[in-house]
């Protein structure tokens, strides 16, 4: 039996400890001017959504207002009705955002996506079905449209697990439950009454049409719960895209920390869903767009949550102000979703899959 003596294990030169800690130090400055120009983007997209309409308010009234003073006009129009769909749309984007890079970043596969694998299908049927048929509160419908995202990610999961490819797997069977979920959602659309298919179609497309201030504390509640659920874990996640066994040998309850990662993701996934409809490929584009932005090896979560929130609230000035006709911001993050999903289908096939 050979034992290792100190002479027999790799030396480490100061040279390449120096370039370990200089590839480090770049990375986290990285990362930091990006979360920086970020927090920067949310705030002035934030702004202008207050502040553009068809009244055009300046930076005064509007700071007015958010301090609680009486300006005549704004008062109503930036805080009854701007405010909560600027707050919605921040709040949603986080949640896909996280939602969409914790899964993306667990089964490392790009396709991974909340509303790739059917988990907010779920969530939008059940809120489609409460809305029309059964014509609950938006609390219930919120509290039934989370219980469905769940049981549709327990039933995915049951039915892929096992093998050696069940990301895959996983990704196959959360595309087929999410068409039969769309297909109960169409049949619910063909028996509803008439009065109801306005309410509905804000479901199918995702919108932030009509958000009021009461339906922000649930969906605020969930962010600022569930968001520094997946931050603490982070470190566990970042294991846990090295495989199963790797995760285990650094030290990572491999079973707990999927666990509470995946309630977490669908919990996010399915309060923002439930709030503004499924509002599409966010949670598919910010994760991909935060690791591009902070390179490679770096924490994607915070960065991915804030890509998210830059990406609902610029689809929706896109969607009011730079057409003749205003479009749901679902329309919009659709028509820039669509084609990175077709690329990465394509690539995918090239490959011969992703486990």
């Amino acid at each position: 039996m050979t034992t290792l003596t100190p002479a027999a294990l790799p030396v480490v030169t100061d040279a390449q400890l120096d370039a370990l800690r200089t590839g480090r130090r770049h990375r986290s400055r990285r990362r930091t001017i990006a979360i920086v120009v970020m927090c920067a983007i949310v705030v002035v997209l934030f702004a202008a959504m207050l502040m553009l309409g068809n009244t055009i308010y300046p930076v005064s009234d509007v700071l007015a207002v958010l301090a609680g003073q009486q300006v005549p006009g704004a008062s109503f129009t930036v805080g009854s009705l701007r405010l909560p769909r600027a707050l919605t749309a921040v709040l949603a984007g986080i949640a896909f955002g996280v939602a969409g890079s914790t899964f993306q970043t667990m089964l490392r596969n790009p396709l991974a996506s909340p509303d790739v694998i059917g988990i907010t299908s779920g969530a939008s049927a059940a809120a489609i079905l409460s809305l029309i048929v059964l014509h609950w509160s938006s609390g219930a419908t919120m509290a039934l449209a989370l219980g469905a995202g769940i049981l549709t990610a327990v039933v995915i999961y049951l039915a892929a697990r096992g093998g050696e490819s069940t990301g895959g797997r996983l990704i196959l069977i959360g595309i087929g439950v999410g068409a039969m979920l769309d297909a109960v959602v169409a049949y619910l659309l063909l028996r509803a009454a008439v009065w109801d298919l306005s309410v509905a179609a804000r479901w199918m497309t995702g919108s932030l049409n009509g958000s009021r201030m009461e339906d922000v504390p649930p969906l605020a509640i969930a962010v600022l719960v569930l968001v520094p659920v997946v931050l603490l874990l982070s470190r566990d996640l970042g294991a846990l895209e090295l495989g199963d066994a790797s995760a285990t040998a650094l030290g990572v309850r491999v079973d707990r920390s999927r666990v509470l990662l995946v309630v977490a993701a669908v919990a996010l996934a399915c309060f923002a869903t439930a709030t503004t409809g499924p509002i599409a490929f966010v949670a598919f584009l910010a994760g991909p767009i935060a690791a591009r932005i902070v390179g490679p090896g770096a924490p994607v979560i915070l960065p991915a949550a804030l890509t998210g929130a830059c990406l609902v609230l610029a689809a929706d000035l896109l969607g009011q102000f730079a057409f003749d006709t205003k479009f749901p911001v679902g329309v919009i993050t659709g028509i820039l979703g669509a084609p990175y999903l077709i690329y990465l289908l394509i690539r995918t096939s090239r490959r011969g899959g992703s486990s």
